[in-house]
């Protein structure tokens, strides 16, 4: 059974240092027929675990700790019986959502989780969060970044415990070394590849952002 990438979008809200923001988040589930891991759970448990459906879920993985990221977590762990995994890193922020719950499992860099013939693996991208990461699969030829690269540049890291020099090393040394043809898979927004932006990043780092 051929692995495939389901897309699913849901819309919340992004809080952090006082502020609240409307946001459109993107769910990827990765697997076959029968069993599937979630990146991601944002928002909306019932509309995930719809997009689920009847396969095994193995596994819910966190890119990192925002809010708007992991709100639909615990929920959606408990209607299916996954483990949330995340990184150690981010457990401070993992805290001001869920302060009674913690992640089952801790990520580690290198690490790879498999699901359905896929093999992702962790990219540890520290940055936008301390624990962010992305998940790299050579097979699919797709990389899932999280808020760590998008379409035009880098994640924010105009809030508390993100570095834009940190993530900037992260987008250089992990993300842009993988091939040209991988598909970026992003938080919000569009898809891209990282042939399309790795031209860009000393316009990034001369805009600081």
């Amino acid at each position: 059974m051929t692995a495939r990438i389901d897309h699913l979008v849901t819309s919340g809200t992004f809080s952090l240092d006082g502020g609240t923001w409307d946001v459109d988040n993107n769910v990827w589930i990765v697997g076959d027929d029968h069993e599937a891991v979630v990146i991601d759970a944002a928002h909306d448990a019932d509309a995930i675990a719809e997009a689920v459906g009847d396969r095994r879920l193995r596994a819910i993985i966190c890119t990192h700790a925002h809010n708007d990221h992991i709100d639909a977590a615990p929920a959606l762990a408990d209607r299916t019986g996954a483990a949330i995994w995340l990184h150690p890193d981010d457990l401070p922020l993992w805290k001001m959502t869920h302060p009674d719950r913690l992640p089952d499992h801790w990520l580690a860099d290198g690490q790879v989780i498999e699901a359905a013939g896929t093999d992702l693996t962790v990219l540890h991208t520290p940055g936008h969060a301390p624990g962010a990461v992305c998940l790299y699969d050579a097979g699919l030829g797709t990389v899932f970044t999280g808020d760590t690269l998008f379409q035009g540049g880098p994640g924010a890291t105009g809030r508390s415990y993100s570095h834009f020099p940190t993530i900037v090393e992260s987008i250089r040394e992990r993300l842009l070394t993988l091939p040209p043809d991988t598909v970026v898979r992003t938080g919000h927004g569009d898809t891209t590849t990282i042939g399309a932006e790795a031209p860009h990043l000393e316009e990034w780092i001369a805009r600081g952002h």
